[in-house]
């Protein structure tokens, strides 16, 4: 195993921090700003405008659609990675990804790397028809659009995601859906315009052939966007929101539906992988952020006469940060490795595992620099209170903790009960 960055990763990643230091950092204020003004007119979903600002900048120095890895082998979304991306390896990829995390709310969009977009491209990309290709995948890969996943249910514990009760029902030429969906991250964003959905085709089959997947736009009749969701009291806007959205008889022509009857269970593993390890390659940026404020203000606050920094629980805190940090970073970047040389397949164990340790990892470091900024550390003062809510989101989105580490578990378990 050689976690080594080549040439070309370390170009790029001399180029991306130039980026943050010349574009992103100094508009992170102005965005804040812009937000604070469309909440003050009541427009909380208007996405400002230096966003648009820094997506012609990235576009225009050749960080646009990094996320879109090559693969081993000659496919759609290998070719497509090439033409629209960089045709960059999920190894080469982590890198760039912490970079971005370091600015969550920022920088993945700018360089059109931003969840839910990116899961959804994957799955276009690689599943998706030529007429889909066109019709969403392109726009979505020069940002024009934006996109929202609508797979999990309030009435259900779609941590099984064979529960899901939405209905897919073919009608001669048509498909029509009704269920009700909630956390459709991106769906609250004007510029969203279609919806990727899972619901069930046929509800006798296999349970994991019973789902499929299908693509709906936006403004499709039936369609009814109930409220937003508040992540720990934050309405998200900044990704886009989290939608709870009804569809009533929502009909869509029956070439809207992504591969073939029963495919969405399949379809949404694939998707899965690449999600789960962008987020932890992000999250590792969001903590080595944390851990430098922690320094700073540990440096810069006095206490019981002398330095935070001096205080020997903060010094345990500052170590403990970068132990935890370097592990979780080193894990990362293996299961990028092995996605790249064995396949998403291949690199299951360690997926689930990443998923499990880095936005714990995160979520405790985020915690610590919190604790040393005082009040100021849950205020609106410091970018701390939201980054640790994403980071404590994130230990059930995409499968909770408890999923994975009972499929690890039974996995480990197997060569003993053989």
């Amino acid at each position: 195993m050689d976690f080594g960055y080549d040439a070309r990763t370390e170009e790029l990643r001399d180029k991306l921090h130039a980026f943050m230091d010349s574009h992103v950092y100094p508009a992170e204020p102005v965005f804040a700003d812009q937000v604070a003004a469309a909440e003050a007119a009541g427009n909380i979903w208007q996405r400002p405008a230096v966003i648009d600002d820094l997506k012609a900048a990235a576009r225009s120095q050749g960080m646009w659609n990094l996320f879109l890895t090559v693969r081993t082998h000659k496919d759609q979304i290998g070719e497509l990675a090439e033409k629209y991306g960089a045709g960059l390896t999920n190894l080469q990829y982590a890198p760039l990804a912490e970079i971005t995390g370091r600015s969550g709310a920022i920088a993945p969009e700018a360089l059109n790397c931003a969840a839910p977009d990116t899961g959804n491209m994957e799955v276009l990309a690689e599943f998706g028809s030529a007429e889909q290709v066109e019709r969403w995948l392109l726009p979505l890969l020069d940002g024009e659009i934006r996109s929202a996943f609508c797979m999990t249910e309030p009435d259900v514990a779609s941590s099984d995601a064979t529960n899901i009760t939405t209905r897919i029902e073919r009608d001669g030429d048509e498909y029509v859906i009704n269920g009700r969906k909630w956390w459709s991250s991106g769906a609250m964003d004007p510029r969203c315009k279609v919806f990727i959905v899972m619901g069930k085709t046929n509800p006798d089959a296999d349970r994991h052939r019973q789902q499929s997947m299908i693509c709906v736009p936006s403004d499709t009749p039936g369609i009814t966007i109930r409220r937003s969701m508040r992540v720990f009291g934050f309405s998200d806007s900044t990704h886009g929101g989290h939608a709870e959205i009804e569809f009533a008889d929502v009909r869509v022509p029956a070439a809207s539906l992504i591969a073939g009857e029963g495919d969405g269970f399949a379809i949404a593993q694939a998707r899965l992988g690449p999600g789960r390890i962008h987020h932890c390659m992000r999250l590792i940026g969001s903590a080595e952020r944390a851990l430098e404020a922690l320094c700073r203000r540990a440096t810069g606050r006095v206490a019981f006469g002398k330095p935070l920094a001096d205080q020997g629980v903060v010094q345990d805190w500052i170590a403990e940060s970068r132990v935890r940090i370097e592990q979780a970073r080193l894990l990362v970047l293996k299961t990028a490795w092995l996605m790249d040389t064995v396949g998403n397949k291949g690199a299951h164990t360690e997926i689930q595992a990443i998923k499990i340790a880095v936005p714990a990892t995160a979520e405790w470091v985020i915690d610590k620099a919190i604790q040393a900024h005082g009040g100021g550390g849950v205020s609106q003062e410091f970018p701390l209170a939201q980054a640790w809510a994403a980071a404590r989101s994130l230990r059930f989105a995409d499968g909770p903790d408890e999923v994975h580490k009972r499929s690890m578990a039974h996995r480990e378990l197997r060569k003993y009960r053989s």
